[in-house]
């Protein structure tokens, strides 16, 4: 479900009142491979299959699903393990990163020995940029609320969409922005959606963690509601993807160079 009834006692001025509310779920969800834990995440224990499909093809764990053998999601008091068998090759250099990554918050950068290896770790996005994808910002906000049942719920979520010709073709949310965005990726790749079709929208601020994200899936625009970091921009710009963020129904920013669609 995602969330779960929770008394509350509401006070305004010098009234009280006690009722039951809807409180998105998180919980630890350790991801497994070939055995050995690689991390730790804060997640809302839902579509997990394709939340460690998507992180782990977002972290360049593995190159593609072929490479993921199998999957196993295990629930218990204490959160959720998420088992998976990954071809050698992709074992072999997960093991070669060396990295501590337990407890981590999505950032990516834990453990990493130096600036030069965070600077190499940016993918180049090769998709071209459509420019019409700038018009469907629009609908896209219009629509955005009616897609998120879970934040309409508990207001506590956030949420990454796929979005085509202005229209919301897949959408999931998630107590933290980088754990929507590895659903929706995931998603696209299970689906082997084309993702030269169309653009990633969230509703968080853009942070470089999403920039990544979507540089290591190809992805040549990301949209968001909320405002942009500096890192989120330069990143944005090294890897050749448009970035627009405070997006509304009338307006939005622009924060990289537009390539034109080739």
């Amino acid at each position: 479900m995602g969330y779960e009834p929770r008394t509350v006692t509401r006070i305004q001025q010098e009234s009280k009142k006690t009722l039951e509310d809807f409180v998105v779920q998180e919980c630890p969800v350790a991801l497994v491979y070939n055995g050995i834990s690689h991390v730790v995440m804060m997640a809302t224990p839902t579509d997990l299959v394709e939340f460690a499909k998507g992180f782990s093809l977002s972290e360049g764990i593995i190159p593609n699903l072929h490479a993921l053998y199998a999957i196993d999601v295990q629930h218990s008091e204490l959160g959720v393990v998420i088992e998976m068998k990954i071809a050698s090759s992709a074992f072999v250099q997960l093991k070669l990163q060396r990295r501590q990554l337990v407890g981590r918050s999505g950032c990516g950068l834990c453990g990493i020995e130096s600036l030069q290896q965070f600077e190499q770790q940016l993918p180049q996005v090769a998709t071209a940029f459509n420019p019409h994808w700038l018009n469907q910002i629009e609908p896209a906000v219009k629509n955005l609320n009616r897609h998120q049942p879970l934040t309409a719920l508990t207001g506590a979520a956030h949420a990454a969409a796929w979005v085509e010709q202005g229209e919301i073709k897949a959408i999931f949310e998630d107590v933290g922005r980088h754990n929507a965005l590895d659903k929706l990726l995931g998603y696209l790749a299970i689906q082997n959606i084309q993702v030269a079709e169309g653009f990633v929208f969230m509703t968080s601020r853009a942070s470089y963690e999403l920039i990544r994200k979507c540089a290591q899936f190809n992805i040549a625009m990301l949209a968001t509601i909320s405002a942009p970091s500096t890192l989120a921009i330069d990143l944005a710009e090294q890897a050749g993807l448009t970035l627009a963020s405070f997006c509304r129904e009338k307006r939005f920013a622009l924060y990289t160079q537009i390539q034109q669609e080739s």
